[in-house]
């Protein structure tokens, strides 16, 4: 087998028949708008610090460098326990879990209001994590149970669309919760941490009521409809499987999942580091606006992430080449950064970087289409966890060091010269991942699986 259109083959290999239109149709309608909500409020909770920290900081006395750390440890316990997680997610059902996952992080997200210091910031940072790990790639394994592959990548552009919104939307949002300072005697950073804790918990009961663990237990699919995704999903796994079936040990250890890892480790210098700094970039690069000018100007590069994160998934979808769809906005993002920095506080130098951000997002998709689309079942699982963990130890070590580049410089133009430098280098890793992760790899490994595995078999 070649790898010239290996790519393409998944989405491309037949037209899309009216029943498969209409039962991806149905699923999507189903569980992508409930989907999208639950990741606008998980990353709402995990990033509305960037918007506190610009009156909490001085409140509790946190400089950059301890903001930094604190928002950074968050990884240190959601790296932990994110692969666990998954696949306790895999045993027990999505429904179960996820909705344990939210109830948990909900009341974690609201003690934030109850910090102090700096130990307290950590310390319920650290909880925090550990309460969220697995909600990301639990989710991501879950759309994979629902979508068959050449339908994957618009589902997860989609729900990916969740977090860019939670900044497009939260971002004004939380400016106006912050200036209710002084409402019942509590700082307007305090109500942040309540009010946006507060739909995490009722969402959970949501989960349990409308999620279905799998197809075969969809009631709300006609009959002929669910059917026909039973049998394209497993006949995609028995295609899978054929060529190798990978335990968990393989799945993390995998050249293709590791690679994949890298990718997103270097995206998250943006996503991570870069989101959780913004809109003090923004107050300390672009003229210093007032606190809620600022939180209306850092919705503005996710805006541009909203937009083309659907555009990129549509694109994956129909074309196929996940690896380009990876790299070219990876090296876009990068060049725009570094110009943003040569351009200065102007209007072109947010320009560039808004432009920048939305680019970097949109890559998303592409990543987890192609994650998911070379293991199954437990092995997916595992794998998605690993990627999603390792990338976030990004935020444990990007995080901080912005904050101390911060104090030693005084600005951010050096911090936003490593993180474009960072996106230029995921662009490299996209084009390296080609190799590990087709289905021309993975014929190579069918044949190595049955010298090395199977004895006495022939091609």
């Amino acid at each position: 087998m070649t790898t010239t259109s290996t790519d393409r083959a998944a989405t491309s290999a037949a037209p899309i028949t009216p029943l498969e239109g209409d039962t991806v149709a149905r699923v999507t309608r189903r569980l992508l708008p409930l989907i999208m909500l639950l990741f606008l409020v998980a990353y709402l909770d995990r990033t509305n610090i960037s918007v506190a920290a610009l009156t909490m900081n001085a409140d509790i006395g946190l400089t950059a460098t301890a903001y930094g750390v604190g928002a950074g440890l968050f990884y240190v316990t959601y790296i932990l326990v994110e692969v666990p997680s998954n696949l306790a997610l895999n045993r027990f059902g999505a429904r179960v879990w996820i909705a344990r996952i939210m109830i948990t992080w909900g009341i974690v997200a609201g003690c934030m209001a109850l910090v102090q210091g700096d130990r307290s910031f950590i310390l319920v940072r650290m909880l925090l994590g550990a309460a969220e790990a697995g909600f990301t790639p639990g989710i991501i394994f879950y759309l994979s149970l629902w979508f068959p592959s050449r339908h994957r990548a618009r589902a997860t552009a989609q729900f990916y669309v969740g977090s860019a919104l939670a900044t497009c939307l939260g971002a004004p949002i939380s400016g106006l919760i912050v200036r209710m300072d002084g409402v019942g005697g509590l700082e307007g950073w305090k109500w942040l941490f309540i009010l946006e804790a507060i739909p995490a918990v009722l969402l959970a009961f949501v989960v349990l009521r409308y999620f279905t663990d799998t197809p075969k237990d969809a009631a709300w699919l006609p009959d002929e409809n669910r059917t026909w995704l039973i049998s394209a999903l497993a006949t995609e796994r028995k295609a899978l499987e054929t060529q190798r079936t990978f335990s968990v040990g393989q799945a993390l250890t995998n050249p293709g999942i590791l690679l994949l890892a890298l990718f997103l480790f270097l995206y998250s210098f943006n996503s991570i580091g870069l989101t959780l700094w913004m809109p003090q970039v923004i107050k300390g690069t672009f003229g210093n606006p007032s606190n809620f000018t600022t939180s209306l100007l850092t919705a503005i590069p996710y805006a541009f992430a909203v937009v083309l994160m659907l555009v990129v998934g549509r694109s994956v979808a129909r074309r196929g080449h996940a690896h380009l769809h990876m790299a070219i906005p990876m090296a876009g993002a990068g060049v725009l950064l570094a110009l943003s920095v040569v351009a200065g506080p102007t209007f072109l130098g947010f320009a560039l970087l808004a432009v920048s951000t939305g680019l970097a997002w949109s890559a998303i998709p592409a990543l987890w289409q192609s994650a998911t689309s070379f293991t199954t079942g437990v092995a997916a699982a595992a794998g998605v966890a690993l990627i999603n963990s390792l990338a976030n130890v990004a935020g444990l070590g990007v995080t901080p060091l912005i904050g101390k580049v911060k104090d030693l410089t005084g600005g951010f133009s050096a911090s936003l010269l490593i993180i474009a430098a960072a996106m230029i280098a995921a662009s490299v890793v996209a084009l390296v991942s080609r190799r590990f992760t087709s289905p021309g790899r993975l014929a190579a490994e069918v044949q190595e699986h049955a010298e090395t595995e199977l004895p006495g078999t022939r091609r």
